[in-house]
C-alpha cells in the first residue's frame, strides 16, 4: 500500500474514532452525576476538604496519581505541568497521590511541578472513587493498589458531584502514547522512566 493509500485508510479510521468520541461525549452529557462526600485530604499547608480545592471555580479536575514510586504517573504529571495554565484557566486542577506531603514537596521540587497537590494518605477518597484496589495491584505490588486516572467534579449548590472519570494507561489520550502510535515498528518494550540521561 502506498503512503497516500495508507494515510487515506488511517484518516478514515480517525473519522470513525472521532464519531465514537462524539458518542462518548453524548453518553457523558446524559450521565447522572455521582454525589460524593466532602473528603478530608492533606494539603501542603495542612488539612483541606475536597470542596476547598475548587478555589472559586465551578469544576475541579483531580488527577489520581500513584505516587513517587510510579514512573508512568510521573510522566503524566510532567505532561500536565506543561499545560497546567491552560487547564487551570478552565477548571481547578489538582494532583492527588498517596504520598505524604513532605515526600510530595521534595519530588515536585525536583521535577519542577507547578500545580497544586494533595495527599489522600489515610483517606478513603481514592478507594471510593475507584482508584485504589485493596489487595490487588495490576501494576506493582510495591505501589499498594493505587491506580492512575482522573476524576472531574462540580459544585452543585452545597453538594459535590463527580461528572466523569477515566483510567490512565498505555493507549489513553492523556499523554505520549498516542504520539508513539504514529511510529510504526516502535520499540514495544518502551516504558516511562524518571530520566533518560
Amino acid at each position: 500500500m502506498t503512503y497516500a493509500q495508507s494515510m487515506a485508510s488511517m484518516n478514515a479510521k480517525r473519522q470513525e474514532i472521532e464519531a465514537l468520541r462524539a458518542e462518548l461525549r453524548a453518553l457523558q452529557a446524559a450521565a447522572e452525576p455521582q454525589v460524593v462526600d466532602d473528603y478530608l485530604l492533606t494539603g501542603w499547608d495542612g488539612p483541606v476538604r475536597l470542596s476547598d480545592l475548587f478555589g472559586g471555580k465551578r469544576d475541579l479536575i483531580v488527577i489520581h496519581n500513584m505516587g513517587t514510586g510510579c514512573p508512568a504517573c510521573t510522566m503524566w504529571a510532567d505532561g500536565f505541568n506543561g499545560v497546567y495554565d491552560h487547564l487551570a484557566s478552565r477548571a481547578a486542577f489538582v494532583i492527588a497521590s498517596p504520598n505524604p506531603v513532605d515526600k510530595q514537596k521534595a519530588f515536585a521540587a525536583g521535577r519542577g511541578w507547578r500545580f497544586p497537590m494533595v495527599s489522600y494518605e489515610g483517606s478513603r477518597f481514592a478507594e471510593d472513587m475507584g482508584y485504589r484496589e485493596i489487595g490487588a495491584d495490576p501494576f506493582d505490588d510495591k505501589l499498594g493498589g493505587w491506580n492512575p486516572g482522573v476524576s472531574v467534579f462540580r459544585r452543585d449548590g452545597e453538594r459535590i458531584v463527580r461528572l466523569s472519570d477515566a483510567e490512565f494507561g498505555p493507549g489513553d489520550g492523556f499523554c505520549v502514547f498516542s504520539l508513539f502510535d504514529l511510529v510504526p515498528d516502535a520499540d514495544p518494550t518502551w516504558r516511562p522512566r524518571y530520566s533518560y540521561a
